[in-house]
């Protein structure tokens, strides 16, 4: 069984940082592509950023070049570094391992906001 556990998310000012983590419970983390969506209030949930289990990562426009994701495959863990943040960043963000099926995580807040 998966579970996908967010933690990390709060409230920040324009500019800040936040760091998000996922811990994943089971077998199968290490041999996952994992990725970070988000969805805001009224709207879909969209791709952040994705990463194979070889490491190689894929960005949304809207955040290259300010937020990192990355993995810790000894400690079940998926990390999404978030610089820069703009008041547009807000949304909760949603942890996600996909095998032949999605899961997901129940989400972290982020808002961003003076």
């Amino acid at each position: 069984q998966v579970q996908l556990v967010e933690s990390g998310g709060g409230l920040v000012q324009p500019g800040g940082s936040l760091r998000l983590s996922c811990a994943a419970s089971g077998i199968f983390f290490s041999s996952s592509v994992m990725g970070w969506y988000r969805q805001a209030p009224g709207k879909q949930r969209d791709l952040v950023a994705t990463i194979t289990r070889g490491g190689t990562t894929n960005y949304a426009d809207s955040v290259k070049g300010r937020f990192t994701i990355s993995r810790d495959n000894a400690k079940n863990t998926l990390y999404l570094q978030m610089n820069s943040l703009k008041p547009e960043d807000t949304a909760v963000y949603y942890c996600n391992m996909r095998r032949t099926v999605d899961y997901w995580g129940q989400g972290t807040q982020v808002t961003v906001s003076s």
